[in-house]
């Protein structure tokens, strides 16, 4: 019985941080840039959501396409000021993604 009680145990042990490095493993994978937005004064989480709306602010401008990450602080400026009136909604992004 005492050979059984401690198997379980050290069976517990080396389960538990398996479980917490999946957990933290998952949390990283949700985890996205934030941006600042200086102008409007507020910060901006850079997902799928944003950008898909990034890529139809280039399809509306019809200028050759410029990676988020490539940007200059001057196309990102215009790129937020552009954000700040075309929500979500208005450009018919799934929210429930």
């Amino acid at each position: 019985m005492n050979r059984l009680l401690m198997t379980l145990c050290l069976s517990a042990a080396l389960v538990m941080p398996l479980c917490s490095y999946a957990a933290q493993d998952r949390d990283d994978r949700d985890h996205h840039e934030r941006y600042y937005d200086k102008h409007h004064k507020d910060y901006h989480e850079w997902n799928d959501r944003e950008d898909r709306a990034w890529h139809m602010y280039y399809e509306q401008r019809h200028q050759p396409y410029v990676d988020w990450n490539r940007a200059n602080e001057r196309q990102r400026e215009e790129y937020w000021n552009w954000r700040h009136n075309h929500s979500d909604a208005v450009l018919h992004i799934d929210i429930g993604h």
